[in-house]
């Protein structure tokens, strides 16, 4: 009896991932477009990983990360950066991933997106603590600048309201009611969405490092989860034209120059 209903869920989850699948190709859905969404959906869960990895044997509390920084600083700054970089690179796949949950579910979709969204940005405005907070320890030194980010978490703590203080939450239940909807949707299988949810794990604040295993798990998680649908994403249609690769290599070098060579202040 358990096995059937086993195979009878099974079924149904198949039946709702095909109906999902054939109601969002019914419909257009010109931004971010394939190539976008789907480098997001690969690189943006791995260049977080990568990150989460590289600072792996520190501990996550914030005087730890400055110590190793003081220590360690291309290390950190690297770990650091992928973290970031994976943060920002995630919203195309995130509103991907809402459109295909839209195809059959667009309320889920939109709560689920758009709070993963908002807390995306809450994220990236924690690094800009993070990289100021690594600076200065370069001018101020590194207890100096544990005292200063202890006092900024209690001013922080004792600050009524605050635009990403608020944003935080979101940072947390988004992940969450995406995996639901994406689930309820079919846009993910019951296994990958569970993978999903687990990033609603990972630690947010400034100078948080990693915490095992509990940022391990949320980013694996999110690779389990993602990186399948952007390969997916990614097959789904022709190669880019000659012309479009020409683009994207004169994009690439412009920003790779600008980085380089561009203004310091």
């Amino acid at each position: 009896m358990i096995t059937d209903r086993i195979r009878r869920w099974r079924r149904a989850d198949s039946a709702r991932q095909a109906a999902n699948t054939a109601a969002y190709h019914q419909q257009s859905h010109p931004f971010p477009g394939r190539w976008i969404s789907g480098v997001s959906l690969v690189c943006g869960p791995l260049l977080l990983l990568t990150g989460i990895l590289l600072r792996i044997r520190f501990h996550f509390f914030y005087p730890d990360q400055l110590a190793a920084y003081d220590t360690h600083p291309t290390l950190i700054t690297t770990a650091y950066a992928c973290f970031a970089l994976g943060v920002v690179l995630l919203w195309p796949g995130v509103m991907a991933l809402a459109q295909r949950i839209a195809a059959t579910h667009p309320l889920w979709a939109l709560w689920g997106g758009g709070l993963v969204m908002f807390g995306l940005f809450t994220r990236t405005f924690q690094f800009g603590t993070d990289h100021l907070s690594f600076h200065l320890t370069d001018s101020l030194g590194t207890q100096t600048m544990v005292e200063a980010i202890g006092d900024y978490y209690q001013s922080w703590r004792d600050t009524p309201w605050h635009p990403f203080k608020t944003l935080s939450g979101p940072a947390f239940l988004g992940w969450v009611v995406l995996a639901v909807a994406a689930y309820r949707s079919g846009a993910l299988g019951v296994g990958r969405a569970v993978a999903l949810g687990l990033m609603s794990m990972l630690a947010l604040g400034t100078l948080k490092g990693t915490q095992v295993p509990q940022s391990i798990v949320a980013v694996v998680g999110l690779c389990v989860a993602l990186v399948p649908f952007g390969i997916q994403t990614l097959r789904a249609g022709p190669r880019p034209t000659n012309r479009a690769l020409g683009w994207i290599a004169v994009c690439v070098v412009t920003t790779a120059l600008a980085a380089a060579y561009g203004p310091r202040g």
